[in-house]
């Protein structure tokens, strides 16, 4: 489904006090009387999609002009994941886009119900619509659209060749990026080389083990305080055991007590199982505390105070410590370190010769592209010639007989993503004429007939879904007026169409009829564009032929050029 706008609102725009247009697929046209504020229609539109908000334009009276527009897109298409990127809202394929001016110049923007900034309109509407009127700055004017539209009007031709250049391209850019960096940071990388080998050559001249600087921790603390440690663990025993050289005056260790305990309730355990479970337990503590005490006896001998490992072991974590503060938390990340360390020197120490692979790959690559980008050339100025040609003749039919259209292509010094060539229109009014750049080399009317005629040699290139064109016959009538109306209703068999005209030869052509009605105070009144019938259609043409609505000269001929749009198509 290709993208449109389906209904445009607009308060408080120039001399529109309010006005709703429905607007067809295909071609739609727009009349009205001089002043009833046609031209707001296209500045309203234009306020949609990102332009220049002028404070001046607002209504006279009215605080503010809002423009709602509500478009008709693919669910899940490009369109509608951008909007739901930045948060918007699209339901059942409808986007609403709105924009608020107020009379103190501040302009507010809402994109699928989400406030946006206005650039993301202007960003969006690149995808969306193209406005040809004669003071908007034209889509078809910038460098890049141009080169982008001659590409797609070259057709399958180009599609090859191109894709084989992108690829070739993308891989010379990531080489040559790769090349740049090895050789402009080869100092650095040098010194980066020098502190990975003195930081290997320390860590392997001191070998630490995993855990090691814990378990020199442990030890210098049992090493610190050995007297203390031993003094306490024969204390202990003794409690526990009594101490074998002290005279016998009573039971005062631990087993000896036990020992009475488990006595006193042996003795009667018969008479009462509570109590024989106790002595039990009386039994099994007496156990565990011999245990105990033959381990604190083990543990006091093993205790020796060594004032030589001490200061073994001292030195030793002062050694681990070093490394640890320069490489690691602790011994296990200064080892992990050296392992990274490792292969990052290998690959430094390597950079001599992949610096010669690299340079040897980009030779070939460079080589090449150019290849490739002298193809692309060729295919583009084939194209290029087809389609200034075709511009021109184009131009002829539309009461510019004089003017050609010129392709022109010029030569980058560097490679791009898409080729060497710089793309850009030129036109020569007049033979004797130098071409020049479309927006020097064509009036205002002039443009807009120019813009006509590319969009209709590029249609079906051109991926924009809506059109929009302002006094497009600007300065022409007659068998002229006629073929920009046929023009315009070819463009829009493969696009949505929306013409502002005062030419009844025009506006005869299109699928929507819309007339912009003029109260009598200046304004337009909330009824004021209507969606013209037939009927209507025969009325408002005759009006602008002949000035009078019921002229049955104007009403004849009015009757003819609907036959004429109609056979036509």
């Amino acid at each position: 489904m290709r993208p449109r706008v389906e209904e445009v609102r607009i308060q408080g725009l120039g001399v529109i006090d309010e006005a709703v247009l429905e607007l067809s697929p295909g071609f739609n046209v727009v009349t009205g009387e001089t002043g009833a504020g046609k031209t707001m229609v296209v500045t309203g539109l234009g306020l949609l999609f990102g332009g220049r908000a002028d404070p001046s334009r607002i209504r006279p009276g009215a605080d503010k002009a809002t423009v709602e527009g509500t478009l008709v897109i693919q669910p899940g298409g490009h369109v509608a994941q951008q909007v739901e990127d930045i948060g918007g809202e699209v339901e059942d394929g409808t986007l609403i886009i709105s924009r608020v001016v107020s009379a103190e110049g501040r302009s507010r923007a809402w994109l699928g119900g989400r406030t946006v900034p206005v650039g993301t309109l202007t960003y969006l509407a690149d995808d969306l619509v193209a406005v040809h009127g004669q003071m908007d700055q034209q889509r078809l004017l910038q460098a890049t659209r141009q080169r982008a539209a001659l590409d797609r009007y070259a057709g399958d031709e180009l599609v090859k060749p191109l894709r084989a250049y992108t690829q070739a391209y993308k891989r010379h850019k990531k080489v040559t990026t790769l090349l740049e960096e090895l050789t402009t940071r080869a100092r650095e990388r040098a010194q980066e080389a020098d502190m990975l080998r003195f930081g290997l050559e320390e860590i392997e001249k001191v070998d630490p083990k995993a855990g090691e600087d814990v378990e020199l921790r442990g030890e210098e603390e049992r090493l610190s305080h050995a007297d203390a440690l031993r003094s306490a663990a024969t204390t202990a025993h003794t409690a526990l055991l009594g101490d074998p050289m002290e005279a016998a005056g009573g039971p005062h260790d631990v087993i000896s007590l036990l020992g009475e305990a488990k006595s006193a309730v042996e003795a009667v355990r018969d008479f009462d199982a509570q109590l024989a479970g106790v002595a039990d337990r009386l039994a099994e503590a007496g156990y565990l505390i011999s245990d105990v005490a033959t381990d604190l006896a083990a543990y006091a001998e093993s205790i020796e105070a060594d004032p030589a490992r001490l200061a073994a072991v001292q030195e030793r974590r002062s050694v681990l410590s070093g490394l640890i503060r320069k490489y690691g938390e602790d011994s296990a990340g200064v080892l992990a370190w050296a392992q990274q360390a490792a292969v990052r020197l290998s690959e430094l120490e390597g950079d001599d010769e992949r610096i010669d692979e690299l340079t040897r790959e980009c030779d070939e690559l460079t080589d090449r592209l150019t290849e490739l980008a002298a193809e692309l050339t060729k295919v583009r100025q084939a194209a290029a010639e087809r389609f200034g040609q075709a511009v021109t003749e184009e131009l002829t039919a539309l009461a510019m007989p004089h003017a050609k259209v010129v392709v022109q292509l010029g030569q980058s010094e560097e490679f791009g993503p898409d080729g060497r060539d710089e793309v850009e229109l030129r036109m020569a009014a007049h033979p004797a004429a130098p071409p020049l750049p479309l927006n020097k080399g064509a009036s205002g009317g002039e443009l807009s007939r120019v813009m006509l005629a590319i969009e209709v040699v590029f249609a079906g290139a051109d991926p924009v879904p809506t059109f929009v064109f302002d006094e497009v016959d600007a300065g022409v009538g007659g068998k002229a007026a006629v073929e920009i109306g046929r023009r315009l209703a070819r463009l829009a068999r493969t696009a949505q169409v929306m013409v502002v005209t005062h030419l009844p030869q025009v506006a005869a052509f299109a699928d929507q009829h819309l007339v912009v009605e003029k109260a009598s105070d200046g304004s337009v009144v909330r009824s004021g564009v209507v969606a013209l019938d037939h009927e209507g259609r025969v009325r408002e043409l005759s009006r602008m032929l002949a000035g009078l609505e019921d002229s049955e000269l104007g009403r004849a001929h009015a009757e003819e050029l609907l036959g004429l749009a109609a056979a036509d198509r």
